[in-house]
């Protein structure tokens, strides 16, 4: 997996002041996107072993709310492979930061269900990790800049804890 940029005090991407990793390739290309560059899936530099501890140190100091994932598309198979054993190093890390995590897929259509698009092994694990989970396409039509923490109305702000509580899977 390669990845376009870490931001290591983020305050538009989530609750509080995050650390926000932007991963390379999205197969969604949304018109209007305002991250173009980073569907290339070699946008970059490579995820490596070096580029997880520095986001580990980043997220140490108690300021710091928890980690952001975004893209990019954090759903796409290949990058789905890379970021679960990180996300798991990070919430046995820092149980007490949320994870959240930003895709263009929506969640019961596209990873939930074992048929849907972006579904594979790693799917079930990553969402267990997310706190919050932003979902849905950005759609040029719906942009509303007064939302907070999404880019179009259709987007949604789904606490993953709270859905997984209301639904029987």
């Amino acid at each position: 997996m390669y990845y376009g940029a870490i931001k290591k005090t983020d305050i538009a991407d989530g609750e509080g002041v995050r650390v926000s990793l932007f991963v390379s390739g999205c197969r969604n290309a949304c018109p209007g996107c305002f991250n173009k560059e980073t569907w290339d899936f070699n946008y970059g530099k490579p995820f490596t072993k070096e580029t997880e501890n520095e986001i580990i140190e980043a997220l140490k100091p108690d300021f710091i709310s928890g980690l952001t994932v975004l893209g990019g598309e954090p759903f796409e198979v290949e990058n789905q492979e890379a970021l679960l054993p990180f996300l798991e190093r990070v919430k046995a890390l820092y149980p007490q930061k949320t994870i959240w995590c930003y895709t263009g897929y929506i969640l019961e259509k596209d990873l939930l269900p074992e048929d849907g698009r972006r579904h594979c092994n790693q799917t079930p694990r990553i969402l267990e990790l997310i706190d919050v989970l932003v979902d849905g396409p950005f759609i040029l039509e719906q942009k509303n800049i007064m939302l907070q923490f999404r880019g179009s109305e259709n987007q949604r702000i789904i606490n993953l804890k709270e859905f997984f509580q209301k639904k029987d899977f």
